[in-house]
C-alpha cells in the first residue's frame, strides 16, 4: 500500500518500463581528416602506372673570354628522370546485415568519412615521414632534410639544429629556418606542421604587429577535407590533424611543395559486396557474406609519389663526394622538436 505522499516517478537510468532512453539518431566523431600532404603538394593524374619525369641536374656555365682573340668554351646543360610508380591502397569494411536493420543510424555514412580520414593518414605517414611508404615512392620529406642537414632546432637560430643561439621566439626560429632554405636556392611556398600550432603562434606577433599565422577563414569544417590550415608568414600552412604527425620529431616541415609530387591514377572509390569471400594472406576464407549475411564496403586509391630535387644556382652538387652518401641539397627543412 501506497503512503500518503506517495507519487509516480521515474525508475533508475535505463531500467524505466514506460520511458525508454532515446538513442542518438547520429554518432557524435570528431570531423575526418583529409590528408595534409595532398593539399600541399603538387598535384598531378597518371594514364599509365608509370611516368617518368625530366629533372634538371646540371646548370650550364659560363666563361670569360681572353682577349680579342680568345678561344670561347663549350659547356653543358643536362637532365636526369625520376619515376612515379603508381601504388594501391585500400580497406575492406565487413558489417553483418542483422546489424544494420537493427542499428539506428546510417551506418555506412559513418564508416565512408572515416576510410577517407584512414587514407589520409596513410599518405602523410608515408609522404612525411616514410612510415610503411612503399619502396617504389621517393624519399620522404622529414629523413632527407635532417640529412641534408636542413634543420633549426625548436627555440634556438642555429642553422643545421645547434643549440647555442637562442631564439626570441618561436617565430624567429621559423624566420631562421627560411633563411637557411633561402641559401640553398629553394623558395619556402608551404609549411606542414603538428596540431596545435596555431595555439602556440596565437599570441606571436610580426614586427609590424600581424600575427604569424592567420587562419584560413573560407574553409568548411566537416567536408572531409578539413586540415587545419592557414598562413604562417603568408605561406601555405596546413596543420596535420589526422594522427599521423610525430610530435617528437618535427614541429614543422617546410619547404617547396612544387617539389613534392603526388599522381593520381584513381582518386578514393568505393564498391559495395555482398556475394563475396573475405581471405587472410594464407588464402583462408574468414568471412563468407553470402553465408554469413554480411555487407561489405571496399575503399580504393591508385596514386604515385615522387620528390624532385633539381640543380639550383645556390648547390649546384646534390652530394657531398657525388656517389649519394650525403645529401646537400633537398627542397624542403625542418623545425625539429
Amino acid at each position: 500500500m501506497a503512503n500518503y505522499g506517495s507519487i509516480i516517478t521515474r525508475a533508475p537510468s535505463g531500467s524505466d518500463p514506460l520511458i525508454p532512453e532515446p538513442l542518438a539518431a547520429s554518432i557524435i566523431q570528431e570531423a575526418p581528416r583529409a590528408s595534409a600532404a595532398l593539399r600541399l603538394c603538387r598535384r598531378g593524374t597518371m594514364s599509365t602506372r608509370t611516368q617518368r619525369m625530366p629533372v634538371l641536374d646540371m646548370l650550364p656555365v659560363s666563361y670569360w673570354v681572353g682577349g680579342d682573340t680568345g678561344m670561347k668554351q663549350t659547356t653543358l646543360q643536362a637532365w636526369k628522370g625520376v619515376n612515379l610508380i603508381v601504388e594501391e591502397l585500400a580497406t575492406i569494411v565487413p558489417i553483418p546485415e542483422n546489424y544494420i536493420d537493427d542499428a539506428q543510424v546510417p551506418l555506412w555514412s559513418e564508416v565512408q568519412p572515416r576510410l577517407v580520414e584512414s587514407a589520409g593518414f596513410l599518405i602523410d605517414s608515408a609522404v612525411f615521414w616514410g612510415l610503411n611508404k612503399p619502396s617504389t615512392w621517393g624519399p620522404d620529406l622529414y629523413s632527407a632534410a635532417v640529412q641534408a642537414g636542413n634543420v633549426v632546432k625548436d627555440g634556438f637560430t642555429d642553422f643545421g639544429g645547434g643549440t647555442t643561439v637562442p631564439a626570441a621566439d618561436f617565430g624567429q626560429s621559423i624566420t631562421n629556418l627560411g633563411d637557411l632554405m633561402a641559401q640553398t636556392g629553394y623558395t619556402v611556398n608551404g609549411m606542414a606542421g603538428r596540431p596545435g600550432l596555431d595555439w602556440r603562434m596565437a599570441g606571436i606577433r610580426s614586427s609590424q604587429g600581424v600575427p604569424i599565422f592567420q587562419a584560413d577563414m573560407t574553409s568548411t569544417p566537416g567536408d572531409g577535407s578539413d586540415v587545419t590550415s592557414g598562413r604562417i608568414y603568408g605561406r601555405r600552412a596546413s596543420l596535420v590533424d589526422n594522427g599521423s604527425w610525430d610530435n617528437t620529431r618535427a614541429q614543422l616541415i617546410v619547404g617547396d611543395f612544387s617539389k613534392a609530387i603526388i599522381a593520381i591514377r584513381r582518386d578514393i572509390s568505393f564498391k559495395m559486396f555482398d556475394q563475396s569471400v573475405i581471405s587472410n594472406d594464407s588464402g583462408q576464407v574468414i568471412l563468407n557474406l553470402m553465408q554469413q549475411d554480411a555487407v561489405a564496403m571496399r575503399m580504393t586509391m591508385r596514386l604515385a609519389y615522387a620528390t624532385v630535387n633539381p640543380v639550383t644556382i645556390m648547390k649546384p652538387n646534390a652530394t657531398i663526394d657525388g656517389a649519394g652518401s650525403t645529401t646537400m641539397r633537398w627542397p624542403f627543412g625542418v623545425l625539429a622538436s
